[in-house]
């Protein structure tokens, strides 16, 4: 009778993991499988090809970066979302924002708008330092706590308008931005290095808006369209500019 009470323990922590039947005890699942497939089929196939940029979207966990009762949502092809009205991006987005920036292992970058703190850890796996700043306090201390708890010691949050950027920082090789304003924040412009990018939907509103990769060469602005995207709108100062 003990050795049946025994298995049905172990049964029961493998299916809720809430107990354990050894040391080496697995979680129920990771999401490896339907990770894989995230990358296969909403990543690769349409285009996004940097094995860097793959390799950190394969290590980085976005089921640990998503709130309870979306969790089993974690890899589909779609944003989902994190409280306050806020979204994690969808899969693809993230990755093709990521790409367009040619991140090195030396860079520094700054990011508008944590979030979930989900791109700051795919930011985290290609660069040096990852500066990031979220609006929304509360936001930022759970994206914070999350990213400490999963061992990213390259990345600085900061609850502030991201309008403003980081000054104290700057200046940055790379800028992402994942929310919305309707023109591009000075600020960030002068936060960028000669030679620097960043990646930044333009419109406002809560329609689709165009994505935009900018380069700083020579000490003049560089601006090209890449993707229409839709996302929350910036606020803060960025609504006082209009």
């Amino acid at each position: 009778m003990c050795w049946v009470q025994r298995v049905w323990q172990c049964l029961v922590g493998a299916a809720f993991a809430a107990a354990s039947c050894g040391p080496q005890a697995a979680p129920v699942s990771d999401f490896a499988g339907e990770r894989y497939q995230m990358i296969q089929q909403q990543v690769k196939a349409r285009g996004v090809g940097d094995p860097r940029v793959l390799a950190a979207m394969s290590k980085v966990r976005r089921d640990e970066f998503v709130p309870p009762a979306v969790k089993a949502s974690s890899y589909t092809d779609q944003p989902l979302p994190i409280g306050y009205g806020q979204t994690i991006s969808q899969p693809y987005v993230v990755a093709f924002m990521t790409e367009q920036l040619r991140l090195s292992n030396n860079d520094r970058v700054l990011e508008i708008g944590t979030g979930s703190g989900y791109q700051a850890a795919i930011l985290a796996k290609l660069a040096a330092e990852v500066y990031t700043i979220e609006i929304i306090e509360p936001l930022a201390k759970t994206a914070e706590a999350t990213l400490q708890r999963l061992g990213y010691k390259n990345v600085h949050v900061k609850a502030g308008d991201g309008y403003k950027g980081w000054p104290e920082r700057a200046p940055f090789d790379a800028v992402i931005v994942t929310c919305a304003p309707d023109h591009v924040p000075q600020p960030l412009i002068d936060q960028m290095k000669e030679g620097g990018r960043m990646i930044i939907p333009v419109g406002g509103g809560l329609g689709y808006q165009q994505l935009y990769l900018l380069e700083k060469k020579n000490g003049k602005l560089q601006r090209r369209a890449v993707l229409p995207v839709r996302f929350v709108p910036m606020t803060g100062e960025a609504t006082k500019r209009k």
